[in-house]
């Protein structure tokens, strides 16, 4: 069983004002990880990105406890869960350095052919990782349910927004749905998040921003000419 892990010391560079974890710095943590672990387990970009395709991920959620903070040092993990086909489950978890556990979390990867930018078949380039089980693992993520919006904004897509894949990199919208919603600025702590990406968005595309609240918490979504993500976020 391959179990990846990593010991981190969280800079100003990483927190809010609050000097708490943000989120989207949080989901760009997960991400390092299963790219690292990844590598390590043989399947780096002399098996994907150089061959012209690339990670992509679908849908992500997490369950926070508490979320770290500044000066704090945690520990990282994560692990590959058994592939279905065409998809790539990995889970996480987050604990401090005297065994805390902090947060949970799992995730849908995929790959893709960075020209077509359609679904590729992981076998016909030698992309194989076996799963593991540790019985810490969270549900896996699912669709994300629209809901009602009553507000609206507009953004378009800054070249600073945009990854090595082409488009607007996940964790950026993590930065976009609280800068809406307010609840973070206003310190609320943050209980949990599910998020679907739906399509990309790409450097310079305008994305039409809808939010609004009911008794699950909050919705959050973004489109282009189609459905780019949808998002909720559980405050405590």
């Amino acid at each position: 069983m391959s179990v990846y892990r990593e010991e981190l010391l969280l800079r100003s560079k990483d927190v809010d004002m609050f000097r708490r974890l943000r989120s989207s710095e949080l989901f760009r943590l997960l991400q390092e990880a299963s790219i690292r672990h990844t590598e390590q387990l043989g399947m780096g970009r002399d098996k994907t990105l150089d061959k012209g395709i690339l990670w992509v991920l679908l849908m992500q959620r997490a369950e926070i406890a508490r979320m770290p903070e500044y000066d704090e040092r945690i520990v990282l993990k994560s692990w590959p869960g058994r592939t279905m086909h065409l998809l790539f489950p990995r889970y996480y978890s987050i604990e401090t350095a005297a065994g805390e556990p902090l947060l949970k979390a799992s995730a849908v990867w995929s790959l893709i052919d960075a020209k077509t930018r359609r679904v590729v078949f992981p076998e016909k380039y030698g992309v194989a990782i076996e799963g593991a089980e540790t019985g810490e693992e969270i549900a896996m993520p699912a669709a994300v349910a629209k809901a009602e919006c009553s507000l609206a904004r507009d953004f378009t897509v800054p070249y600073s927004f945009v990854d090595l894949n082409g488009h607007m990199n996940n964790t950026r919208y993590f930065d976009l749905a609280e800068d809406c919603v307010g609840e973070a600025e206003r310190g609320r702590l943050l209980r949990s998040v599910s998020v679907e990406y739906q399509n990309e968005a790409r450097l310079g595309e305008d994305l039409r921003l809808c939010w609004g609240g009911d008794d699950k918490g909050i919705f959050v979504c973004g489109q282009t000419d189609r459905p780019v993500f949808r998002m909720r976020l559980e405050y405590r």
